[in-house]
């Protein structure tokens, strides 16, 4: 995807169209803000000209969100003051997910999510 803020709409509606496939509704809401912040920060804080979400269900009970980009710098977790009016989004990632990091490969990296799928009734 481009690097742009139109962007981030599209990765929402792509990750509510994979969720809806897999059947798992459950996780949209957390799903949607996890991949708007991760696709946010690529656009704010790096010079990437494209982005590419990835979701993997990577076990029946866990879904992986990532954004890679060719950016080499790594996120931090900032701590914000109450008054600022940005610097949350991986504090919100971090609340959302069961775990988040990210992977470093030699010509691009990788942040990601994941989210836990609760069991059926």
């Amino acid at each position: 995807m481009p690097c742009e803020p139109e962007s981030v709409r599209r990765a929402r509606l792509l990750t509510i169209t994979v969720l809806s496939s897999w059947g798992i509704d459950e996780l949209v809401d957390a799903a949607t803000l996890v991949v708007d912040e991760l696709l946010t920060n690529v656009i704010d804080h790096t010079d990437c000209h494209n982005a590419r979400v990835i979701l993997r269900r990577i076990a029946d009970d866990r879904v992986r969100i990532g954004v890679a980009d060719r950016f080499r710098g790594v996120p931090n977790r900032s701590s914000p003051s109450e008054d600022s009016e940005g610097g949350r989004g991986l504090i919100l990632v971090e609340a959302l997910a069961d775990r988040w990091g990210y992977d470093r490969h030699p010509a691009w990296k990788v942040v990601w999510a994941e989210l836990h799928v609760k069991a059926s009734q």
